[in-house]
């Protein structure tokens, strides 16, 4: 059981603060298909941080790791800002613009880490090599039964995540700002008749989903592979989506939803080893929270209540 929820834990965060910065975005409007994209593209700057700063003048493991989670952020934003222009500037189609940026980060991080490797590390490869990130276990409460292994052999970066995700709650409920971003999700013209910038918010939102994007994508590349690659792009980004919007766009019920998928997860392999199934499996258990989440959606969409705004190009003569 320890196993289990020790995994679950190490899926279900990094899951969870992609799904808060699709929270962000699609509460000020903007539909975020691009999480896939930008999660990607976030560890694909947090690795490239790494190799460049592993060959030349950074010895420090520690220090490495937790710089590659700034990188990981920053990249995210930064390509957030192309989906940004695309769908804010040019007002183009926020749907096929999400789906036309997963599919260019995609080819992009494939083509520009064998160029990198080749050209400046002097080896063919289409991965950037992570260290081994840092695991805490916490004194005496770890010792709790049951209760225990959520304190148990810990990665850092779920400490780090649980604070950036409570700094982003208080941003959303109980600041002037969240409450005008959430006010563009649902009647942009009142906030621009209010004096503010609808078009700033959005596009503050949707820099907001690329770091948070950027961060889940990075810490997924520690637990999951110690490494980057393209095979980073298997589909978190859309179960962030669905964990949001079975959540119904609220943070703390988000959290839910991903506990669940994380532990459906983490169960399927559990079987796998248990039960001494084939390697075949476990490609298998990947399928368990995709299906779980098409078994919510199914009893629980009609209850769902997006943003009323969610979609609509934004009109300033629009009344």
């Amino acid at each position: 059981m320890n196993n289990i929820i020790i995994e679950s834990m190490a899926f279900t965060l990094p899951l969870f603060i992609i799904a808060i910065g699709g929270i962000f975005c699609e509460g000020s409007g903007v539909i975020n298909l691009a999480l896939e994209g930008l999660l990607g593209m976030g560890a694909f700057f947090g690795g490239l941080a790494v190799a460049i700063l592993t060959s030349t003048f950074v010895d420090s493991q520690s220090a490495l790791v937790y710089i590659s989670l700034f990188a990981a952020m920053a990249g995210g934003a930064f390509f957030a800002m192309l989906f940004a222009l695309i769908v804010l500037k040019f007002q183009a189609n926020q749907v096929i613009s999400g789906v036309v940026i997963n599919m260019l980060a995609v080819s992009l991080t494939a083509f520009l880490t064998n160029q990198l490797n080749v050209s400046f590390f002097g080896q063919s490869s289409n991965k950037f090599v992570l260290f081994i990130f840092p695991r805490v276990t916490v004194p005496f409460i770890s010792k709790v039964p049951i209760l225990g292994a959520f304190f148990t052999d810990v990665y850092v970066f779920e400490f780090i995540i649980i604070a950036v995700a409570l700094f982003m709650a208080y941003i959303l409920y109980k600041t002037p700002f969240g409450m005008r971003l959430r006010a563009c999700g649902d009647n942009p013209q009142a906030v621009a008749a209010a004096g503010q910038n609808v078009t700033h918010i959005r596009f503050i939102a949707i820099l907001i989903s690329g770091a948070m994007a950027g961060l889940g994508g990075i810490c997924f590349a520690y637990s999951i592979s110690t490494n980057f690659s393209p095979s980073i792009f298997v589909g978190y980004g859309f179960l962030a989506i669905a964990a949001y919007i079975f959540g119904n766009w609220k943070i703390s019920n988000t959290f839910l939803a991903c506990l669940i998928f994380g532990f459906a997860r983490s169960i399927g392999y559990f079987f796998v080893q248990q039960l001494s199934l084939p390697s075949s499996y476990s490609d298998l258990v990947l399928t368990f929270p995709y299906v779980l989440t098409l078994l919510l959606l199914l009893f629980f969409s009609k209850t769902n209540k997006a943003p009323q705004a969610l979609g609509e190009i934004y009109d300033k003569g629009k009344r």
